[in-house]
């Protein structure tokens, strides 16, 4: 008797395993592109919305100098330690290692003391401005997930512009100014992040508290994504489902976070004071040890998986879909538009698969394969997909809601989370005459 029910809570909880792979800890990981399940017609496909694991991107970036010379040692210099700005006995110099700040030091592991770090040339020219480009290229379109970090061991700057780029690096906008003073270097009133709302989040600020000078525990400049995340998922980015939803339905939103490139533009060193000591230039220069990135590539919803092919990242994709992003359909599966995949309904999403030409599928609409009914659809003879009434489309792959003039509001019901799997647990041990003490 024992060992039958222990049998049958094993093969009850091996259900309840595979159900509960559709229910992340926290909603909205897609990290699934399809899944076999069983049918009244046998084992089919069922497609959902997948995106890459969140990574490293700095892992994968090109960094580029403007002007291209701004890197100290070439000739050697002085200049000043950073604790004690008139201490001045310090050496660059490009053709010894140990004296050596080239730009990949910004990126590498630290373990070496002090800190290692690429350095700019000093203030030497003042007062023309130093100015200096940092250019970060990935040569693919990356969404970022968390804020990007930048430590600066020379002080931050009193003033710096943070840009974006969507077109590789054709065209930049702004993400956020810093200065120690907003008004007078960009004429921006002074703001934070916190500051902002749902309805503002998209604005360029300009922030005054990551540009103080010479402080040893003031060494990093922040570009809060979490913060902005927030807005929409909470304080904890507990609610996920939120900010997928928003990130869906609205594109600017969406585009806010997704870059090619990023450009930081250092345009005033840190003084640390009002006026520039003309006697101690050498007190003036860039130093950064440590940049962080933190995105997944752009798939468009189609895949997991990313990968680096000849230094190039490219997204392996599914759903019939091909291209660096998974932005087009494949040959002979253009049989509708592309479509990007969709966040919603949590929180499988919708595939938005592409499907086979006219041409390719003679009167097959539908099978067991390839071109399986979405969302709960049934195939009716290979001839036509039965859909349930929240769906419609030739492969049911479409919500009717997208076509009324107050679109899928969380309110029309439709798309609406499933119970989650402790829920059907119990309903399966009810069912089974079994009881839990």
């Amino acid at each position: 008797m024992y060992l039958s029910r222990f049998l049958s809570l094993h093969a009850l909880w091996v259900t309840v395993s595979s159900v509960m792979q559709h229910y992340p800890s926290v909603w909205g990981h897609y990290d699934v592109c399809k899944t076999q399940i069983y049918t009244e017609e046998g084992k089919v496909w069922d497609y959902m919305a997948c995106q890459p694991e969140a990574r490293d991107m700095i892992k994968y970036v090109k960094v580029t100098l403007d002007p291209p010379d701004i890197t100290c040692g070439d000739p050697p210099e002085t200049f000043c330690a950073m604790g004690n700005p008139y201490m001045c006995n310090n050496e660059c110099d490009a053709s010894t290692q140990e004296l050596a700040h080239p730009p990949e030091l910004m990126f590498d592991l630290e373990g070496r003391h002090p800190s290692t770090f690429w350095q700019s040339t000093t203030w030497k020219d003042y007062p023309k401005p130093l100015h200096v480009n940092i250019t970060l290229s990935w040569n693919k379109t990356i969404e970022l997930t968390d804020n990007i970090v930048i430590t600066f061991e020379s002080g931050r700057p009193d003033q710096m512009i943070l840009e974006k780029s969507l077109d590789y690096g054709r065209t930049w906008q702004p993400y956020q100014y810093y200065a120690t003073d907003c008004l007078d270097a960009f004429h921006m009133d002074p703001k934070s992040v916190r500051d902002l709302s749902q309805h503002t989040v998209l604005e360029i600020i300009c922030t005054e508290e990551y540009s103080t000078g010479y402080m040893t525990n003031s060494k990093i400049i922040h570009f809060e994504i979490k913060d902005r995340f927030a807005f929409f998922a909470g304080p904890r980015l507990h609610n996920m489902a939120s900010l997928y939803g928003q990130l869906d339905t609205t594109k600017k939103l969406r585009d806010f976070f997704t870059v090619t490139d990023l450009r930081i533009r250092l345009l005033r060193p840190a003084t640390g004071e009002i006026y520039v000591d003309e006697q101690h230039l050498a007190r003036y220069f860039y130093a950064i040890s440590d940049i962080r990135v933190y995105g997944r590539c752009k798939c468009n919803l189609h895949a997991t998986g990313c990968k680096e092919e000849n230094k190039r990242l490219l997204c392996e994709c599914e759903h019939n879909t091909t291209g660096p992003d998974c932005g087009k359909c494949k040959k002979n599966y253009q049989g509708r538009p592309w479509s990007p995949g969709s966040y919603l309904p949590i929180p499988k999403g919708t595939a938005n698969i592409c499907i086979p030409s006219i041409s390719s599928i003679g009167t097959n609409v539908c099978d067991n394969e390839l071109l399986h009914c979405q969302n709960g659809g049934t195939c009716i003879n290979n001839v036509r997909c039965q859909c349930p009434p929240a769906y419609t489309g030739i492969l049911c792959e479409k919500l009717k809601c997208e076509r009324d003039p107050g679109g899928c509001s969380q309110n029309s019901g439709q798309g609406a989370i499933s119970p989650g799997p402790l829920l059907l647990l119990t309903a399966l041990l009810g069912a089974a005459g079994l009881c839990i003490r």
